[in-house]
């Protein structure tokens, strides 16, 4: 694969992080004010949106991990060692984040549902699914890729035995 290829996914990388980094450091800590005046008004709807500002932070550590990992298999690329263990192993920690992730977010979901149903918004209902959708998918592809990468290294160690 031609370095150029790698550095555009190494970008796109970037990229995704980006707004999830934004939202975290402007959009969160706005609406954790605007819950906390609710709380000290008595408000018992704050605590659930607190609850779901919780998941939000928290996610982002498997989240960011799962992009490091993506980046290190992109320099595995790079150096031609894409078919090793290192990148079979870069795949299990990016598929175990996505089902973490995704498990979050399912935890979550009962607390959207109720923020949804005061609001009347059941779309947030539906981003929620989408999110833990979102994240099975990346599992699961990661989980095919990983099971294709051991057995390609596999094929690979039998014929380098074979004379």
């Amino acid at each position: 694969m031609k370095r150029g290829s790698t550095l555009f996914l190494k970008l796109a990388v970037i990229f995704i992080g980006l707004p999830v980094l934004a939202l975290c450091i402007f959009l969160l800590p706005q609406i954790a004010t605007e819950a906390f005046t609710h709380a000290q008004e008595g408000s018992e709807l704050a605590y659930v949106v607190f609850g779901i500002l919780f998941v939000m932070y928290v996610s982002t550590i498997p989240f960011y991990f799962a992009l490091y990992q993506s980046f290190k298999l992109l320099g595995y690329i790079d150096k031609k060692q894409a078919f090793s263990e290192l990148s079979v192993k870069a795949l299990k920690k990016i598929k175990n984040c996505a089902i973490t992730i995704s498990g979050f977010y399912t935890l979550a979901l009962p607390l959207v549902f109720m923020v949804a149903q005061w609001d009347d918004a059941p779309g947030l209902v539906l981003i929620g699914m989408v999110i833990v959708g979102a994240s099975m998918v990346i599992a699961v592809f990661a989980a095919v890729l990983q099971r294709l990468l051991k057995d390609a290294i596999d094929i690979k160690s039998e014929n380098d035995l074979t004379v």
